[in-house]
């Protein structure tokens, strides 16, 4: 027998995971009321949905400015959700700060790697070859080694491949992937543009 579920308690767990009510309240129905169990049970619904959303249209969300203290440097960022309603929820806006304050910390120089010019990857290859040579490795697993620092380099360079700055156990892009399995909407970082006084 199903328990009786409160509307109390759907509405903690809409807050707690972000969830449509009548998600929150099928979850709830299915673990007994049991409030952890349906929060992991939304969680491995949600990350497995996550992927499906990803072709979906973005096209609302917010602009975050975010002014380092001192006023040295500062950053503006685009992040797109599906609706207006996710966007005006504080999990979304704590999300699009945390990735600007990541941004003023971190200074990436492209969302993902498609956007990073050709030329310049070639540069960087090319220099990594010489290093590489220049420490006498056989030639025949250059190209391998040289392979794993490009991989290294966009780790410090594209935004979504960095380590995020509160928790470096997951990427920005792992972050966002969460954030999409809790919310249940496409996310995307559009662009940003990161200032730094005295500088172009």
């Amino acid at each position: 027998m199903l328990a009786e579920i409160s509307p109390k308690l759907v509405m903690e767990l809409r807050q707690r995971t972000g969830v449509g009510m009548m998600d929150c309240k099928k979850a709830l129905a299915e673990a007994n009321g049991d409030l952890d169990l349906a929060i992991e049970s939304l969680r491995k619904r949600g990350a497995a949905k996550a992927a499906s959303k990803a072709d979906r249209a973005a096209s609302e969300g917010l602009v975050e400015a975010y002014i380092h203290p001192g006023g040295r440097v500062g950053v503006l960022l685009e992040i797109n959700c599906e609706t207006d309603f996710v966007a005006r929820t504080d999990d979304f806006k704590n999300l699009i700060k945390g990735i600007a304050m990541h941004i003023a910390a971190m200074g990436p120089i492209a969302v993902r790697r498609e956007e990073i010019s050709a030329d310049l990857v070639a540069s960087e290859r090319a220099i990594y070859i010489e290093q590489v040579r220049a420490e006498g490795k056989p030639e025949a697993i250059v190209e391998k080694i040289v392979d794993g620092k490009i991989n290294k380099w966009y780790s410090e360079v594209v935004l979504l491949d960095q380590p995020y700055v509160k928790d470096d156990k997951k990427t920005v892009g792992g972050l966002i992937q969460e954030a999409v399995a809790r919310m249940g909407e496409n996310i995307q970082v559009r662009r940003f543009a990161k200032y730094r006084l005295g500088q172009d």
